[in-house]
């Protein structure tokens, strides 16, 4: 009778000491995967962060540009304007004068 009872402690021990395995196991597993998970969803947010950061300063320099583009071509046409008119009326004044 002792030794069943011893037996049967026995077995109960083994059992309850391959459940607290499994709990462990499964415990670290979980955390694993937390922080696998926590660890691309910071990768996808820093990748994010910098794609946006890139299209900015694309957009930013784009729009420098084109505003440099314009400004430049109404400073062309200003000028070609006033030479255009300075030589109008230095012909006409040549004009007046010879006649």
């Amino acid at each position: 009778m002792v030794v069943v009872v011893e037996v049967v402690v026995v077995v109960v021990v083994v059992v309850v000491e391959v459940v607290v395995v499994v709990i462990v196991v499964v415990v670290v597993v979980v955390a694993v995967v937390v922080v696998v998970v926590v660890v691309l969803v910071e990768v996808v947010v820093v990748v994010a962060v910098v794609v946006v950061v890139v299209v900015v300063v694309v957009v930013v320099v784009v729009v420098v540009v084109v505003v440099v583009v314009v400004v430049v071509v109404v400073v062309v046409v200003v000028v070609v304007v006033v030479v255009v008119v300075v030589v109008v009326a230095v012909v006409v004044v040549v004009v007046v004068v010879v006649e």
